[in-house]
């Protein structure tokens, strides 16, 4: 949705992996992104050319990829510092008795499980903050903004709070409308940019198949 010489903003599909893996080595993000660009950052090696942060597979939305090193490092900066804003847009289980909400709860890899993440003890720093916007019966629509970039914070803390995201097998119950995936979306990236030192701030709408399930939500609680 944006590009110049240094930095280029891109809006993920769910479903697409950001970079090579195991079981993974094809039609991931850099995949496409090395066939669109012929210049991307090197720091973090051939197997993430350009990557300085990531979203999970099935979590859709914006995501800032950078051209060369001294732009990743500059952004890297950022969000090591905590000044970018990225805010998320989810449906999560359950309701809340109040409109806004801190999670700072430390997150490492789970001791019981290696596939998972989880709020451990002596972790890594990890902060949630999050709002309702819209009550759904037995289910809240909720945008989270991150203040660190933990893996799966969003999903790890919610889930802690007693809130897994609707779809999420990993962190939450059976997933109980055959959705595939959590339902997240990354809607705001704002960041300064690293040559014209500028502030820009980009929005994304919520994908299809998300409206789709909101509508549902929608109609069920009216019936």
């Amino acid at each position: 949705i944006y590009e110049d010489k240094d930095v280029i903003v891109v809006n993920k599909p769910s479903g697409m992996v950001v970079h090579p893996a195991n079981g993974h080595y094809d039609d991931t993000l850099v995949n496409a992104l090395m066939f669109h660009c012929t210049d991307l950052s090197t720091i973090n090696g051939e197997i993430r050319p350009g990557i300085v942060h990531r979203i999970d597979k099935d979590t859709s939305g914006l995501l800032v990829a950078c051209k060369n090193d001294y732009a990743h490092n500059h952004i890297a900066k950022q969000l090591k510092d905590k000044t970018t804003i990225r805010k998320y847009v989810a449906i999560v289980y359950g309701t809340f008795d109040h409109l806004f909400g801190k999670i700072n709860a430390p997150i490492a890899r789970d001791p019981q499980n290696r596939k998972k993440m989880a709020v451990v003890e002596g972790g890594k720093e990890a902060i949630t903050h999050f709002k309702v916007i819209e009550k759904l019966g037995g289910y809240t629509l909720i945008e989270c903004q991150l203040e660190t970039g933990r893996t799966h914070q969003i999903r790890v803390h919610m889930s802690y709070r007693g809130h897994p995201l609707l779809g999420d097998e990993l962190y939450g119950d059976r997933n109980k409308m055959n959705i595939k995936g959590q339902v997240l979306h990354a809607s705001v990236l704002g960041f300064v940019h690293p040559v014209t030192n500028e502030y820009i701030e980009f929005e994304s709408k919520l994908p299809e198949d998300f409206e789709n399930i909101l509508q549902k939500l929608r109609i069920s609680e009216k019936l």
